[in-house]
């Protein structure tokens, strides 16, 4: 009976000592990162979404003053219903294709809007009208909720990439996470992408 007691007592006092160990050693990083990479993913996307949200009153603001613009205001109108159309969540995150498909559809939505804030350049009472320069003030803090969100979501990757390709995460990697891929991350897909769309017309 004393010898039972002992060796569960030992047994126990092993088993503490090693979860204290592996919790120590990184064991946990990986799924840790993996959570942060999509927590990332979803901002970068709810910052995606908020933009979509102000495009049709801008679209209708600008509409009232340049009707002659309709090739502009078909564009954007276009451009926005490609770039909702794309889901992407955390699941696909490892599919290159799909996001990359996802990262053209809201450059060409990024292009159509900078070509229908052009336009206000030829109507100076649609400059001054303050429904549209409160929606070109929203659009111009979205664009930068927006560069923020991609900017997390890249050192996310990073952090994340390079937990899987170092010692020790990569043994823990190939023992116990060898289902979770390397992640791609945003890659300038569009000419000039390292240009930031002008919204300010001052």
């Amino acid at each position: 009976m004393h010898t039972q007691r002992f060796r569960y007592t030992w047994q126990l006092t092993v088993v503490v000592l090693m979860s204290w160990l592996l919790a120590g050693c990184g064991i946990n990083n990986i799924p840790r990162y993996d959570e942060q990479v999509k927590a990332a993913w979803s901002q970068v996307e709810n910052q995606y979404q908020r933009r979509a949200d102000l495009i049709p009153n801008l679209v209708e603001t600008v509409k009232g003053f340049a009707r002659q613009e309709q090739e502009t205001l078909t564009a954007v109108v276009e451009a926005r219903a490609k770039a909702t159309s794309i889901q992407v969540d955390a699941s696909t995150l490892d599919d290159p294709q799909k996001l990359q498909q996802f990262q053209q559809a809201q450059n060409q939505l990024t292009g159509a809007l900078s070509r229908l804030m052009a336009v206000s350049e030829r109507y100076p009472e649609l400059k001054s009208n303050q429904n549209f320069l409160a929606l070109q003030s929203q659009l111009e803090g979205t664009e930068n909720r927006i560069a923020v969100a991609r900017r997390d979501f890249i050192a996310a990757v990073e952090r994340y990439n390079t937990e899987i390709r170092t010692f020790p995460g990569r043994i823990w990697h190939k023992v116990m996470y060898s289902d979770m891929p390397i992640r791609e991350n945003f890659e300038a897909t569009a000419e000039n992408a390292e240009q930031a769309p002008q919204v300010q017309f001052q």
